[in-house]
């Protein structure tokens, strides 16, 4: 049997890959995508050899991870239960794609990741290998064993010779990209005790980060960011300047209890300096671009767009429905928005556009105001009328009024001069 394992060199699939070469007498091909995660990528493939599996395949995502997966949700402002801008949910069904394309390459029978049975990212990459192929079988080491916890799995490591980057003196479980990292166990998974200082990965704390603040320029060109203080960026460069100038001022940190796709509350820190950046510039741009009433039908979009992201529904039929409505809003998203980064805030200080719906002949209150003001006593008039008929309606009911002669002096009052 041969085996492709999505593998990280983290605790969970440094054990998972020794597991299922034992479990099935499998050959097991390690699969890492380069997503811009912080560890060394070297290290990980000597893991993997030193794991046992029969090679290693390693390749730079990045580009694609941004464009076709983050840049997307951005553009929906997708953030999970209005916070988590998901990082690790955006990166899923990429990988899961490519391991399907890695295991057809290699002839393989499986693929495997080392999510839990109760974790998001079993649905998550389930759902997105079987998008692309259902016939393959997708196994869930970390569901099947008898280990039951983490310090089961050290032990496991420990008498098996497995090296792992995480021990007794480092209990947290990381996971990053060049979008974001988030951070769980040891005494994170407490949520009455605060964020210890040493869990953060990519942020200074507020106390630490500069006196003064600094801006950064923003421009979109139909709801993606495309260049940066005026210059033209990559997305590899733009996000990762982002994360280097937001992090330094504090920007981007979530200490977050949130509902798992299994319903069950669990809590993260995450930290994305690029992401909240990028996030806010961005919603303030669509402010200024778009009608009324499609920021509010957008709202909701936006926030069922995030759930099924996060429910690992990326390849879902729906969501690609919800792309096409989300590209049609951002035809007139372009502009430039100034962000001031400053003690853990992102605060917007200008944005301009040409596509700008603020008129000043409109909406100004000065002497440029061409605004035809007699006509906003006939428009309240009619706007409120539903109050007017329920009111109408409750004196009636109530006994307050005759019905037929309160009908007809109330219907015929003249809106105020």
């Amino acid at each position: 049997m041969r085996i492709v394992l999505a593998y990280s060199g983290g605790l969970d699939t440094s054990v998972a890959l020794h597991w299922l070469r034992e479990r099935y007498q499998a050959e097991v091909l390690a699969y890492c995508a380069d997503l811009g995660q912080p560890a060394s990528l070297e290290d990980v493939r000597r893991r993997a050899i030193q794991g046992g599996a029969v090679d290693v395949v390693i390749d730079d995502q990045r580009d694609t991870y941004l464009r076709d997966y983050v840049f997307p949700a951005l553009r929906a402002n997708a953030a999970y239960e209005r916070r988590y801008l998901m990082a690790a949910p955006l990166g899923r069904p990429l990988i899961g794609k490519r391991l399907v394309e890695v295991a057809r390459a290699e002839g393989a029978d499986a693929v495997a990741h080392g999510s839990t049975g109760k974790g998001n990212d079993g649905v998550r990459f389930y759902a997105a290998v079987v998008a692309h192929d259902p016939s393959l079988q997708v196994l869930a080491p970390a569901a099947e064993w008898e280990r039951t916890c983490r310090a089961d799995e050290l032990r496991y490591a420990e008498t098996h010779g497995i090296e792992v980057a995480v021990g007794v003196e480092s209990p947290y479980s990381i996971d990053g990209s060049i979008w974001g990292t988030s951070t769980e166990c040891g005494p994170i998974e407490d949520p009455g005790v605060p964020p210890p200082d040493d869990a953060w990965q990519l942020t200074r704390s507020v106390d630490d980060a500069p006196a003064a603040p600094d801006e950064v320029t923003v421009t979109f060109d139909r709801g993606v960011p495309v260049a940066l203080d005026g210059a033209e960026c990559l997305p590899v460069d733009l996000v990762r300047t982002l994360t280097e100038v937001g992090g330094a001022h504090g920007v981007g940190r979530e200490d977050m209890v949130e509902s798992s796709v299994l319903g069950i509350k669990t809590r993260a820190l995450y930290e994305c300096p690029a992401g909240t950046i990028l996030h806010a510039a961005h919603r303030e741009l669509e402010s200024l671009c778009l009608d009324r009433d499609t920021l509010r039908f957008k709202a909701a979009v936006d926030q069922r767009y995030a759930e099924l992201v996060y429910d690992g529904l990326w390849f879902s039929p729906l969501r690609r429905s919800l792309d096409q409505f989300v590209d049609a809003t951002q035809q007139s998203v372009c502009g430039t928005v100034v962000v001031r980064l400053h003690k853990g805030t992102a605060t917007c200080r200008r944005r301009e556009s040409s596509f700008a719906l603020y008129q000043p002949s409109i909406s100004s209150h000065d002497a440029g105001d061409r605004f035809d003001h007699s006509a906003a006593a006939g428009f309240a008039y009619v706007w409120s009328m539903p109050a007017r008929v329920a009111h109408l309606v409750d004196d009636v009911s109530s006994g307050r009024a005759a019905p037929e002669r309160q009908a007809s002096r109330r219907s015929s009052t003249p809106p105020p001069a």
